[in-house]
């Protein structure tokens, strides 16, 4: 009496699980990455804060303190995608066109921040107007794009919770 063999996996099936296994240490490892770069952030930001409120907001500019908090939320974003791609094992719009959101949004209040403070000439205040134009358009344009996701896919709601 002979025993049954057991059925080997194909190559193609122990090559798709191989990368399934590199892609979750990947990600785990962008998630490690990101944490570190969202807590090494925060830490510079309060320490900045703190120089601000000890010496007085004359020798620090609060536009720098800004791009700084919104890069924190930009970089918590970026993270929220690693996260979500992990658990759900495939990437899904909802966050990138966030991370994209955010990071438009940033542009464009660090931009309008620092256009008062600059000395430029006709042609850089034509050049920032025209990125100011384009980031808008492209904040409306993510805006849309998310509320409609949104709305043709309810669960995308759900799944942020």
């Amino acid at each position: 009496m002979s025993l049954p063999e057991s059925p080997r996996p194909e190559p193609r099936e122990r090559i798709a699980r191989t990368f399934t296994v590199v892609e979750g240490i990947v990600y785990i490892g962008l998630g490690l990455l990101l944490t570190g770069i969202a807590f090494t952030l925060l830490v510079t930001s309060f320490i900045s804060f703190g120089r601000i409120v000890v010496s007085g907001p004359v020798k620090f500019s609060f536009v720098e303190l800004l791009d700084q908090i919104l890069l924190i939320l930009l970089v918590v974003g970026l993270l929220y995608t690693v996260q979500v791609s992990l658990r759900s094992r495939a990437l899904g719009p909802e966050p990138f066109l966030i991370v994209g959101l955010i990071s438009a949004i940033r542009r464009v209040l660090v931009l309008t921040a620092k256009f008062g403070d600059w000395e430029k000439s006709a042609s850089e205040s034509q050049h920032i107007i025209i990125e100011l134009a384009v980031h808008t358009v492209l904040i409306l344009i993510l805006a849309v794009s998310l509320m409609l996701l949104r709305k043709t896919d309810p669960s995308a709601v759900a799944k942020r919770g």
